[in-house]
Protein backbone atom coordinates (compact mmCIF):
# COMPACT_ATOMS: atom_id res chain seq x y z
CA UNK A 1 0.00 0.00 0.00
CA UNK A 2 3.09 2.31 0.49
CA UNK A 3 4.17 2.20 -2.74
CA UNK A 4 0.69 2.53 -4.31
CA UNK A 5 0.85 6.32 -2.38
CA UNK A 6 4.15 6.85 -3.72
CA UNK A 7 3.34 6.21 -7.29
CA UNK A 8 -0.06 8.42 -6.15
CA UNK A 9 2.12 11.13 -5.02
CA UNK A 10 4.92 11.22 -8.07
CA UNK A 11 1.72 11.27 -10.52
CA UNK A 12 0.16 14.15 -8.77
CA UNK A 13 3.38 15.72 -8.63
CA UNK A 14 4.11 14.94 -12.50
CA UNK A 15 0.94 16.19 -13.34
CA UNK A 16 1.22 19.54 -11.24
CA UNK A 17 4.21 20.14 -12.94
CA UNK A 18 3.41 19.19 -16.41
CA UNK A 19 0.67 21.28 -15.93
CA UNK A 20 2.91 24.96 -15.11
CA UNK A 21 5.21 23.83 -17.93
CA UNK A 22 2.29 24.05 -20.24
CA UNK A 23 1.50 27.47 -18.65
CA UNK A 24 4.64 28.69 -19.05
CA UNK A 25 4.78 27.61 -22.33
CA UNK A 26 1.70 29.01 -23.23
CA UNK A 27 2.47 32.50 -22.14
CA UNK A 28 6.08 32.17 -24.53
CA UNK A 29 4.27 31.29 -27.54
CA UNK A 30 1.62 34.18 -27.06
CA UNK A 31 4.29 37.19 -27.91
CA UNK A 32 4.96 35.14 -31.13
CA UNK A 33 1.51 34.40 -32.32
CA UNK A 34 1.42 38.43 -33.90
CA UNK A 35 4.25 38.00 -36.23
CA UNK A 36 3.55 34.51 -36.96
CA UNK A 37 0.47 35.48 -37.89
CA UNK A 38 1.47 38.44 -40.22
CA UNK A 39 4.01 35.93 -41.55
CA UNK A 40 1.46 33.56 -42.21
CA UNK A 41 -0.64 35.96 -44.32
CA UNK A 42 1.89 37.08 -46.20
CA UNK A 43 2.92 33.77 -47.24
CA UNK A 44 -1.15 33.06 -48.06
CA UNK A 45 -0.93 36.37 -50.28
CA UNK A 46 2.36 35.87 -52.12
CA UNK A 47 1.23 32.43 -53.01
CA UNK A 48 -2.35 33.84 -54.04
CA UNK A 49 -0.39 36.06 -56.49
CA UNK A 50 1.63 33.34 -57.45
CA UNK A 51 -1.16 31.54 -58.93
CA UNK A 52 -2.92 34.52 -60.35
CA UNK A 53 -0.23 36.23 -62.28
CA UNK A 54 -2.21 38.46 -64.33
CA UNK A 55 -3.56 40.21 -61.10
CA UNK A 56 0.06 41.36 -61.17
CA UNK A 57 0.65 41.93 -64.29
CA UNK A 58 -2.76 44.22 -64.25
CA UNK A 59 -1.32 46.65 -61.63
CA UNK A 60 1.92 46.47 -63.20
CA UNK A 61 0.45 47.92 -66.16
CA UNK A 62 -1.60 50.00 -64.35
CA UNK A 63 1.11 51.27 -62.35
CA UNK A 64 3.15 51.95 -65.89
CA UNK A 65 0.36 53.76 -67.11
CA UNK A 66 -0.33 56.11 -63.98
CA UNK A 67 2.48 56.79 -62.31
CA UNK A 68 5.79 56.09 -64.95
CA UNK A 69 8.39 57.81 -63.28
CA UNK A 70 7.08 55.69 -59.96
CA UNK A 71 7.17 52.61 -61.79
CA UNK A 72 10.99 53.38 -62.84
CA UNK A 73 11.80 53.60 -59.28
CA UNK A 74 9.84 50.47 -58.39
CA UNK A 75 11.83 48.33 -61.40
CA UNK A 76 14.71 49.40 -59.71
CA UNK A 77 14.25 48.21 -56.52
CA UNK A 78 12.99 44.92 -57.99
CA UNK A 79 16.06 44.40 -59.81
CA UNK A 80 18.31 45.33 -57.00
CA UNK A 81 16.15 43.02 -54.42
CA UNK A 82 16.95 40.07 -57.21
CA UNK A 83 20.19 40.50 -57.87
CA UNK A 84 21.04 40.79 -53.90
CA UNK A 85 18.77 37.32 -53.39
CA UNK A 86 20.38 35.57 -56.16
CA UNK A 87 23.83 36.82 -54.46
CA UNK A 88 22.91 36.09 -50.88
CA UNK A 89 21.32 32.31 -52.49
CA UNK A 90 24.43 31.53 -54.16
CA UNK A 91 26.48 32.54 -51.13
CA UNK A 92 24.79 29.97 -49.02
CA UNK A 93 24.90 27.38 -51.65
CA UNK A 94 28.44 27.31 -52.07
CA UNK A 95 28.68 27.85 -48.02
CA UNK A 96 26.82 24.34 -47.86
CA UNK A 97 28.66 22.86 -50.35
CA UNK A 98 31.81 23.11 -48.57
CA UNK A 99 30.37 22.11 -45.38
Amino acid sequence: MNEMLRIQVRRAHLLARSEAERRDLSARVASWQAPLALADRSIAAARYLRRHPLIVAAAVALLVLLKPRRAIVWARRGFFLWRTWRWVSAGLRQRASIS
